[in-house]
């Protein structure tokens, strides 16, 4: 099985790291905001369940300071009204004072069939309702603040008596304040519940009842208002699933007769109100906490998520009303959502970004690891010429740099510095390449040193060594600039001279040569000796095209030359 290459195993970890920690970051951003959404929706949907019965408690407490002011507990009834009407229209203007709204109109009805009540139209003025004899239509009169004299505006067609009302028949038999049943208010057709109190005469028994009404429209109103969130809603149910108040739809409707009808949150016609109801349904008929809310979750219908909190709101005096507000969980959940898919598209683009970087970063790193590794691959098969072009300032630099010196090392006679024969041969090699490809000639020396054996057997391999490196040094220096010398083996050296197109070219290099040569020698001492060389030249291409018979052309004519030296001796 073939190994990954570096580039992989850099590559893959971290990608896979990147797009991990994309994940990480986006689920946690996910949780960690749905958590805290979570949180924030309970206590809004707790809050909202508090406010409404605040509001409800508002209307409940202006009724009971409105019944107080109007007959406080313990005020005894007067035997007739008109007996006692300035004292009454004093007092019932005060109650209506208190809270104008909702708890505006106060009445009283005695066991005789006197009936007065005040309707406020606004702080300053308001309507007196009054019968003093049964058989009598009841009379409108309009008064202008609490002293004003009432003017006679109508007489109304149906005959009120106040003995055969609910709100009377409710409070005769109860030693407490009690609340009428929700009903329609015949005038506005909007949702009344009457709160009523009985009142009792000089021998402690019922001499008539004093009520007040507490229309619903502003607590309706107040719950159509609720900002909750954008598909969000509120309502407010009687134990028995009559609407009080909602924010998405009617408490009342017409049926075909013209008449108006509470509506059962069981039929509201709005599915999801119908839903929830019928999910709180079962614990309506357990005993509910005051004022406790309580919170679940149910999947709808439509399979969404719905969280909902519900409460008890009651009083005294019989009220029980349940509070439930309800928000579904994409009015919540969405902002978070829209959020991970924000941070996922730009985990997304960061991912990218990160990947294409670090794909940069490791061809830039890679690249020049892989020429190392090829050219020591290659340095491995015994090629050692190709120069490396790594110039940086790192780590990889500086390995570079190593290379470049252990390739230079490899390349190089240790002991006289110059050229060794591996790079001689690469050398030719490569001039026969670019020569052959230009027409141009060149031409190569194989030098032999006469009488080597003769220094080192009378002065020794190491003052052999230092003549190797002078004489080296006398052949570098003796050419020209763009000709190449090396050492060859033991004593021979070679040298590639450039542009040598004929004899004549070649004759003052080889002139200056074996002047080099002939020089007494430094290194031997005050046993100055001198030694020469025989020198063989072939040309390219006209003695051989190729590098190994150019080697054995100049080879023969080294050996010719070294013959014709030692005739001459003789």
């Amino acid at each position: 099985m073939r190994s990954p290459s570096l580039r992989t195993v850099l590559i893959f970890p971290y990608v896979a790291l990147v797009i991990v920690l994309a994940v990480a970051i986006g689920g946690l951003s996910y949780r960690t905001g749905s958590q805290a959404v979570l949180t924030v929706s309970e206590h809004l949907l707790q809050e909202t369940v508090s406010r409404i019965g605040q509001a409800i408690d508002r209307h409940v407490v202006g009724s009971v300071a409105t019944l107080e002011a109007a007959f406080p507990n313990g005020m005894l009834a007067p035997e007739t009204i008109e007996a006692d009407f300035d004292d009454i229209r004093t007092r019932f203007w005060i109650a209506t004072s208190l809270h104008i709204d909702p708890n505006n109109y106060v009445y009283y009805g005695n066991l005789e069939g006197q009936a007065i009540g005040l309707y406020r139209h606004s702080y300053q003025q308001g309507e007196l309702r009054i019968k003093y004899r049964p058989e009598e239509h009841r009379k409108r009169y309009r008064i202008d603040g609490i002293n004003g004299v009432p003017q006679f505006e109508s007489t109304e067609q149906a005959l009120f008596d106040p003995r055969t009302r609910p709100w009377f028949q409710a409070a005769k038999t109860s030693n407490q304040d009690i609340w009428t049943s929700v009903y329609i208010d015949f005038g506005t057709q909007d949702l009344v519940a009457t709160r009523a109190r009985r009142v009792l005469g000089p021998q402690g028994k019922l001499r008539g009842v004093v009520a007040t009404d507490m229309p619903l429209r502003a607590l309706n109103d107040f719950v159509g208002s609720l900002a909750i969130s954008p598909n969000g809603l509120a309502f407010v149910i009687e134990p028995d699933g009559q609407l009080i108040a909602s924010s998405c739809s009617p408490n009342v409707r017409q049926i075909a007769d013209g008449q108006n009808i509470r509506i059962n949150a069981a039929d509201s016609g709005h599915p999801l109100l119908t839903e929830i109801y019928l999910q709180i349904l079962p614990d309506l008929t357990q005993p509910l906490e005051s004022n406790l809310a309580k919170t679940f979750v149910f999947t709808d219908s439509l399979g969404e998520k719905i969280h909902v909190a519900f409460a008890l709101f009651q009083d005294s005096a019989g009220l029980q009303w349940i509070n439930v507000v309800a928000l579904p969980d994409r009015d919540f959940m969405g902002g978070i959502s829209d959020n991970v898919i924000r941070t996922v598209i730009l985990a997304v683009l960061a991912t990218i970004i990160v990947i294409l970087l670090g794909l940069w970063i490791l061809h830039w790193v890679t690249a020049d690891l892989k020429q190392l590794s090829i050219a020591v691959n290659q340095i491995g098969s015994g090629f050692l010429e190709k120069p490396l072009n790594i110039r940086r300032n790192d780590e990889i630099g500086t390995l570079a740099q190593s290379f470049q010196a252990m390739q230079s090392r490899l390349q190089t006679d240790h002991l006289t510095g110059l050229p060794n024969r591996y790079a001689f041969e690469q050398s030719l090699n490569t001039a026969i390449h670019q020569h052959s490809q230009i027409g141009q000639p060149f031409a190569i020396m194989f030098i032999d040193i006469n009488d080597f054996k003769m220094i080192n057997d009378r002065f020794g391999h190491d003052i052999g060594d230092q003549v190797l490196i002078e004489l080296a040094l006398r052949l570098r220096t003796h050419v020209r600039q763009q000709d190449f010398v090396t050492r060859y083996a033991g004593d021979e050296f070679v040298v590639i001279l450039e542009n040598i197109h004929s004899s004549e070219d070649l004759a003052p290099i080889r002139k200056n040569i074996v002047a080099a040569l002939a020089t007494p020698l430094q290194a031997t001492g005050s046993a100055a000796a001198c030694v020469g060389g025989a020198i063989g030249v072939a040309h390219f291409p006209n003695d051989a095209d190729n590098a190994n018979d150019l080697l054995i052309v100049a080879d023969r004519n080294m050996y010719r030359h070294k013959a014709e030296i030692k005739e001459k001796s003789c």
